[in-house]
């Protein structure tokens, strides 16, 4: 077996899945009930969400007078949350986890709703704090982002809360939650279609005063000469993030996952809302007809929260409550360690997940990994001064290079970059989803070409290099697993700069192997590693190994 990994992440287990348990989670929202159902992974550990479903039941439009759950709501909620269940069972979940937030923490009925709810559906659930909240959907966003041990601030707005926690992949240094909320600030605080300019000058004014406290209370756990980063999660961001994704590029991301706009098209996107009726919002491409009553409100507390942050962009992440719930499950059931464990390797986890979902021969994917790395690490500084980042979606494509399979034999390496590029691999952002996938695209075949609609797709010289100059690098890496036997054991890269050669010295797994398979290929394949590098690259066996 090939040796040649040295960081702690690429020595996780790839071999393939013995058993898993499937879950469900439900969130019992102000504005919406949703529902995921995953498939947990124990070895990894990790999880697939299977089934999502959602449903807007409004459960924050309360009796004005009382403050209580309205009797019509409860029973759409109560019906909802009895057809999850059934589409959980669809999924042969084990058990089905849920907790209700601030709708039903608030109202003076909302025990009694929930005694109902398991009189009648028999689901229990669990009413938790705003700081429980908080920390849930921290867990949840550490299933998929990677934070590499940096300040992150996340806000999550809720229909009748936010929360802000600041967080560095350790435990949570502060987890707040505050009232402020898109459904609640919209029935509160909006009367008129479209907004007057007095209630629109409130609305800010009320968000704003709303949020000082939290927003103090964040900034004060950020070290001096600390840089922070914003993430956001809910509707109301993914909504935003849709809207801002189709008006600048006319067409929508297959992951919102990492999507992020400024501070300042923000404010333009809140000066035009404003402007609309909600009918007019309604019409905007991209936005739900059910989130275009509640969107300004929300728009405005983000706009807001930014301002006092101290921010300039905000990074959308798909995962939030729900899937903190699933994290705080396998803690608590024993399935992970501690919470670093469960975050040091978003990245990784998702990329063998989708090897195990598409069938690969993960020894293969794991020596031709092995390789890349290795060639990456002998020419770093030499031949190219790409990074550790740039070493991560090499070994990602590595891994998933042969993905394509799944599809099929003929033209594999073009199926690989369309499975990968529609994945949704977690902890990477959508550039370096399309980095990934078109290294897979080019480990054999032709060599990037401007033709190629793929290749158009990098919208940086940048971003055109890498796949370039790394694809190269894993073309080399097939070929000495040619056989897939692991004929090889390990390879040394020569650099010398006045011939503009690069040696490469092989050693075979077995001393009687010449390897011949393997040198054909190399030679086959390295026309477009000389080409890219300006070199000539001689391969040679190891000829002690050999017998006499």
């Amino acid at each position: 077996m090939v040796n040649l990994v040295s960081a702690d992440w690429e020595s996780i287990s790839t071999q393939p899945v013995k058993q898993h348990r499937i879950i469900a989670a439900i969130d019992l929202g102000t504005n919406s009930l949703h529902m995921v159902v995953v498939k947990i992974d124990p070895t990894l550990p990790s999880f697939s969400i299977i089934a999502r479903e959602k449903e807007t039941v409004r459960l924050g439009d309360r009796n004005i007078t009382t403050g209580e759950l309205k009797p019509e709501i409860m029973e759409k909620a109560i019906a909802t949350l009895g057809r999850f269940q059934e589409v959980a069972k669809t999924f042969d979940a084990e058990t089905v986890i849920a907790v209700a937030t601030s709708a039903v923490r608030e109202a003076p009925n909302g025990k009694d709703f929930l005694h109902k709810v398991e009189a009648e559906v028999g689901l229990s659930v669990d009413l938790i704090s705003g700081q429980e909240e908080a920390r849930r959907i921290y867990l949840g966003v550490l299933s998929g982002m990677e934070f590499h041990n940096q300040p992150h601030i996340i806000i999550d707005i809720g229909g009748g809360s936010t929360e802000l926690i600041l967080g560095d992949s350790h435990e949570p240094r502060t987890l707040t939650s505050t009232k402020v909320g898109a459904v609640r600030l919209t029935s509160e605080l909006i009367n008129t279609d479209p907004i007057s300019n007095v209630e629109f000058q409130y609305l800010q004014a009320y968000a704003r005063g709303t949020l000082e406290r939290s927003v103090d209370e964040v900034l004060a756990n950020i070290q001096l000469g600390e840089s922070h980063r914003l993430i956001g999660t809910s509707g109301t961001i993914e909504t935003l993030a849709l809207i801002h994704a189709r008006n600048n590029s006319g067409s929508v991301p297959s992951t919102l996952n990492g999507y992020e706009f400024s501070l300042k098209d923000l404010r333009e996107w809140v000066n035009r809302l404003r402007k609309l009726t909600n009918s007019e919002r309604a019409a905007i491409p991209g936005m739900p007809e059910k989130r275009a009553e509640v969107i300004l409100a929300g728009a405005v507390i983000l706009q807001e929260a930014m301002t006092l942050l101290g921010v300039e962009s905000v990074t959308a992440c798909g995962r939030s409550l729900r899937e903190g719930v699933i994290v705080d499950w396998m803690l608590a059931h024993g399935l992970i360690e501690d919470r670093l464990r469960y975050q040091g390797s978003v990245r990784q986890r998702s990329v063998l997940k989708h090897a195990d979902k598409y069938h690969i021969k993960l020894e293969h994917s794991d020596r031709v990994a092995a390789f890349a790395l290795s060639l990456f690490d002998q020419t770093q500084g030499t031949l190219h001064h790409w990074g550790t980042d740039e070493r991560q979606l090499l070994w990602a494509a590595a891994i998933l290079h042969n993905c394509g399979h799944y599809v099929s034999h003929s033209a594999h390496h073009k199926h690989s970059y369309y499975l990968i590029r529609n994945g949704e691999l977690l902890g990477f952002n959508e550039t370096e989803i399309e980095v990934i996938a078109n290294l897979a695209r080019y480990h054999r075949k032709s060599a990037p070409k401007k033709k190629h609609e793929n290749y158009r797709n990098l919208l940086s010289k940048k971003h055109r290099q890498i796949v370039c100059q790394l694809s190269s690098i894993l073309r080399l890496a097939v070929a000495l697993d040619r056989r897939q036997i692991g004929a090889i054991a390990q390879i040394q890269c020569e650099y010398y700069p006045q011939l503009q050669q690069v040696n490469l010295l092989i050693s075979p797994s077995q001393s009687d192997d010449d390897c011949a398979l393997e040198l054909w290929s190399l030679d086959f394949k390295k026309a477009v590693f000389e080409e890219e590098f300006g070199v000539k690259l001689v391969a040679n066996l190891e000829s002690s190994k050999l017998p006499r």
